[in-house]
């Protein structure tokens, strides 16, 4: 016996379109997902320190943790903050969310900074000074973790005085944030550039 031509009914007909729309809003919404997830890797954390602390309180002692975290995108932006939960992982996601909080743009030229700065913070004391083209980052610590996440690639860096993570990062990014560039210092001055460069020529 020969089979029948089944002919296709309009709902179904239309049934293959909703499918395709199915299809393409799906392609869409992880489309989307994966734009959000390159907004979110645009910033890269290190932490820096996790230390287990504890307060005393009435009826004993009580424990958590506190970890000092650093974000950067190596785009000229970096900020250190400080989170403490009862948790690791919650110490940490504070920490980030910190950081985001206090970010700053550090000032470059090219890949090294613009000239020499010392940053400051409690008994630490930290000295940056610019580095030719292929020197790296000569520095350690929680220094090194803060110009890497900040992008500057080539620096010379010593650290001075107390060597607490967390008083090595914001002395680092009180340095960064006293940098400036030849053309803010002209403007501040109400010179040229050219007549501050000449300037400085004349006196060298």
């Amino acid at each position: 016996m020969a089979k029948e031509d089944r002919v296709q009914t309009p709902e179904e007909a239309g049934g293959g379109e909703g499918q395709q729309r199915k299809g393409r809003r799906g392609n869409r919404e992880r489309r989307g997902g994966d734009d959000r997830n390159r907004e979110q890797s645009e910033w890269e954390e290190k932490i820096l320190q996790v230390r287990r602390v504890t307060k005393v309180v009435k009826g004993g002692k009580k424990l958590s943790f506190r970890a000092v975290v650093a974000v950067g995108n190596k785009k000229g932006q970096v900020g250190v903050g400080v989170g403490k939960a009862a948790e690791v992982i919650g110490a940490i996601q504070k920490g980030v969310v910190d950081a985001k909080k206090s970010l700053i743009s550090v000032r470059m030229i090219g890949a090294t900074i613009p000239h020499p700065i010392t940053g400051n913070q409690g008994a630490s004391r930290i000295l940056m000074k610019p580095a030719a083209q292929g020197t790296g980052i000569i520095a350690g610590g929680a220094a090194r973790s803060i110009l890497e996440l900040a992008g500057v690639g080539d620096v010379l860096a010593k650290s001075m005085g107390s060597r607490a993570p967390l008083n090595v990062a914001r002395a680092t990014i009180n340095g960064l944030q006293q940098l400036r560039t030849f053309e803010e210092v002209a403007r501040l001055r109400g010179i040229s550039l050219r007549q501050m460069l000449a300037g400085k020529q004349a006196t060298a």
